[in-house]
């Protein structure tokens, strides 16, 4: 489990990735921008049912709980992006953006910055995690204390 842990927090930072390239070329399209970004928000999507994917794994195979939270907080930092771009929708006036809108829309990249480091910390977290010995050794019953008697006598050996 560890390793698909590792997987997943493989494919999640290779998706944000692939999402900023995404936001790039819809930003430079000369599509409209419903039309433009369409791929960038069918991906950031797809980024929180990763993440959340990820978090119920990791909670599953028994991970420590700090890398249950940082998944955690990635699907809450994905979640977060769509309601930061409908802030920022909502300052704009019809088709031009306000000053106000410009700002808070700003806050939506830096946010995708926060996930990418929070991305990379999952990532490097759960592949120390996978290429760690596991902690599943066989328990074994503890050994009867020996007495004076079960002892060899001190002195010299022949």
């Amino acid at each position: 489990m560890r390793k698909a842990i590792a997987g997943l927090a493989a494919v999640i930072m290779l998706a944000i990735v692939v999402q900023f390239f995404l936001a790039g070329s819809g930003a430079f399209d000369t599509a409209p921008v419903d039309e433009a970004f369409r791929p960038h928000r069918a991906l950031g999507y797809l980024i929180v049912l990763l993440t959340l994917v990820t978090m119920l794994v990791a909670a599953l195979a028994r991970v420590p709980g700090r890398l249950v939270g940082m998944t955690g907080l990635l699907a809450g930092l994905g979640i977060a992006q769509p309601l930061i771009a409908t802030l920022a929708n909502a300052f704009s006036d019809t088709d031009d953006s306000s000053t106000a809108g410009q700002l808070v829309f700003g806050l939506h990249a830096v946010n995708a910055l926060v996930m990418m480091a929070v991305a990379v910390r999952i990532l490097r977290v759960a592949r120390d995690l996978s290429n760690s010995p596991a902690l599943t050794a066989p328990v074994t019953a503890p050994t009867t204390p020996t007495t004076a008697a079960d002892e060899p006598a001190p002195g010299p050996t022949p």
